[in-house]
């Protein structure tokens, strides 16, 4: 039955890719980070525009369920290396969908390079723990470079890499 319903789930989303986005989108997306990072990340409008238009040569996968956008992958360019970023809605994740994206939208674009959060003690903005996506990257077949750090004030991650 569990099955069933994570297959029917699957099917109620749509991926749609996009080299610029509209203005309900990047409200969405910007609701959908806030929601979902740990809350010391969070933007306003204006720091999330400013964030995005930092973004070189930036490709968009919007999952969307009824319209709304519940999933959201992008990978750019920064010092002559691609990078990606992806966020999903707590309520599909573990469902196949961040495995899909992986799959159809980041392997393609191999070798390419993300932070991520790799504590589990910071809070989202609702209070509940920010879980890290760590395992769920190495169980897809990235490369934890545990060498390479971010440590800044607010935040700790580790780089991977698919290679």
């Amino acid at each position: 039955m569990r099955l069933w319903q994570e297959r029917k789930e699957m099917t109620d989303l749509s991926f749609h890719q996009r080299l610029v986005l509209t203005n309900d989108e990047i409200d969405q997306l910007r609701l959908l980070w806030n929601k979902e990072y740990p809350v010391n990340l969070k933007n306003d409008h204006k720091q999330f525009i400013n964030y995005l238009s930092n973004l070189e040569n930036c490709h968009h996968v919007l999952v969307l369920k009824n319209n709304a956008v519940v999933g959201w992958y992008f990978d750019f360019d920064r010092e002559g290396s691609r990078w990606f970023a992806m966020i999903l809605d707590d309520k599909i994740q573990g469902k196949g969908v961040g495995t899909s994206i992986i799959q159809n939208y980041l392997k393609p674009k191999r070798p390419i390079n993300g932070w991520v959060i790799d504590k589990d003690d910071y809070l989202k903005e609702d209070g509940n723990a920010y879980r890290s996506p760590l395992e769920f990257y190495h169980k897809n077949g990235c490369t934890v470079l545990d060498e390479e750090r971010l440590e800044l004030p607010h935040l700790s991650a580790v780089k991977i890499m698919f290679p």
